[in-house]
C-alpha cells in the first residue's frame, strides 16, 4: 500500500520576501530622481500657515529668472508646472478660473524677483478672474 502525502499548510513567504526587497530597491532607486522642480528662495516672514481647506489650489511660481509655471495644487517635489509667460498667464488661468470660480490662488515668487514682476503676475491673475490672491513665504527660522 503506498503511503498518502499530507497536504502542505504552510504558506511559503519567500517569494514574497523577494518581490517586496526588489520593490524596495525600485522605491530608493528612483526617489531622488522624483526631487526634481522649480528651486525658488521664498522670502522669510512671520506668517500664518495655510489652511487645508482648499484641496487643489492654482498655485502660480515665479523664479528667480522670472519664468512663470502654472501648478493646480501645492506645488510637490517632482512638480514643476505647466510653463507659462506673462502673456499666455491670463489664458491658462483664466480657464481654471472660469471651471472652478471658487478656486484659491497663490503666487509663489522668488525673493530675487523684483516687486514689480510679482505685482504683474497678480493683476494678470485678478484679471483672469481670481477673487484674491495670496502669496506664499516660509516661516521665519527661529534661533
Amino acid at each position: 500500500m503506498a503511503t498518502r502525502r499530507r497536504p502542505m499548510s504552510e504558506i511559503n513567504v519567500v517569494p514574497y520576501i523577494d518581490v517586496m526587497l526588489v520593490l524596495l530597491v525600485i522605491f530608493m532607486a528612483t526617489a531622488p530622481l522624483m526631487m526634481q522642480g522649480v528651486e525658488i528662495d521664498l522670502p522669510n516672514t512671520d506668517s500664518k500657515p495655510l489652511s487645508n481647506e482648499q484641496d487643489d489650489p492654482l498655485v502660480i511660481t515665479v523664479d528667480d529668472e522670472g519664468r512663470i509655471f502654472v501648478n493646480t495644487g501645492m506645488p510637490r517635489a517632482g512638480e514643476e508646472g505647466t510653463r507659462a509667460t506673462i502673456y499666455s498667464l491670463a489664458d491658462q488661468a483664466g480657464k481654471i478660473i472660469d471651471a472652478r470660480p471658487d478656486i484659491a490662488v497663490y503666487v509663489r515668487a522668488d525673493k530675487a524677483i523684483a516687486y514689480g514682476e510679482v505685482i504683474e503676475v497678480m493683476t494678470v491673475l485678478q484679471r483672469a478672474g481670481a477673487q484674491s490672491v495670496g502669496l506664499v513665504t516660509e516661516p521665519v527660522e527661529e534661533l
